[in-house]
């Protein structure tokens, strides 16, 4: 965005009425939004049907032979990312950079 830099400018008064502006434009814009961060959520309220007596099944895979856990990271990787070996065991390739 180009500035013309030749234009009046505002006075001080003006700027903190546009910063008022923008601080309640930007608080009502964001009112609908839920904080997915906000530490003190422990859970999101879903609009609609009661879930609280709804369960997951999960099928979970034990390692298979062609996998290896980075002691890096901790997660369960293919093979083809195996960069080598560490003092303690498997690192993958994102954790040896």
């Amino acid at each position: 965005m180009a500035t013309d830099y030749d234009a009046p400018r505002k006075s001080a008064e003006e700027e903190v009425d546009s910063i008022d502006a923008l601080k309640e434009s930007r608080a009502s814009s964001r009112s609908h939004y839920i904080d997915a961060d906000d530490s003190d959520n422990l859970g999101f309220e879903l609009g609609g049907d009661d879930l609280s007596d709804f369960e997951l099944d999960v099928v979970v895979l034990p390692q298979q032979d062609d996998e290896f856990t980075c002691t890096n990271c901790f997660l369960v990787r293919h093979q083809s990312q195996l960069a080598g070996e560490g003092e303690i065991g498997d690192i993958c390739a994102d954790c040896v950079d």
